[in-house]
């Protein structure tokens, strides 16, 4: 078996911002879907470029507030005004004047669940180990280099094709992820030969 077989993914330099926001762009045009790019800091454009869409997170985070809100009318509603009815001072069963604070302490943290339960299942966390870790100069990202990588799950990936893409698109140091062959590997490779 060959080691672009055994790819996971595969990624890319580029020289500066601009030749990734092109990359980018290219790569988005010839239909892949499952891609990044990695970046020192942040890079104006990158997410048109990359065809991103507006997040879903801000609809999850409505929904949330909107249900600690409706929870805690609902409670208090049924706390005061059916299971246990104390009239105090002469005023109505449901006052919701008295209902403000508690109501908004609930929608805010139903809110607060809600944006942090919302972005861990969008961004797919906690993800421990992720493909592009296989690749040692991934680390330069943080300090001065500019990477895009696509991953073999894209339905358009071909090795091969995606490589020779790449390298037509300006990038450079074009390497495969492959992960470390393991014990078991290694015996099975050793059998077959």
């Amino acid at each position: 078996m060959s080691s672009t077989n055994k790819a996971v993914g595969i990624l890319a330099e580029f020289e500066n911002p601009s030749e990734l926001l092109k990359a980018a762009a290219k790569i988005r045009d010839a239909g892949y879907k499952k891609f990044d790019c990695h970046t020192p800091f942040p890079v104006h454009g990158l997410d048109a470029a990359m065809g991103i869409k507006h997040s879903k997170l801000g609809w999850i985070v409505l929904c949330g507030g909107i249900t600690g809100f409706l929870v805690a009318i609902t409670m208090q509603w049924w706390m005061s005004a059916v299971d246990y009815r104390v009239v105090v001072s002469g005023k109505p069963l449901f006052s919701f004047q008295a209902f403000v604070p508690i109501t908004f302490e609930l929608t805010i943290l139903f809110s607060a669940f809600a944006t942090v339960f919302g972005m861990l299942a969008l961004n797919v966390l906690p993800q421990f180990h992720h493909p592009i870790f296989y690749s040692d100069s991934i680390a330069r990202a943080t300090d001065d280099a500019f990477f895009l990588s696509i991953s073999a799950g894209d339905p358009r990936f071909r090795a091969d094709e995606t490589r020779t893409l790449l390298e037509s698109i300006g990038g450079c140091n074009v390497e495969y992820l492959i992960p470390p062959a393991s014990a078991a590997d290694n015996e099975q490779e050793d059998q077959h030969s």
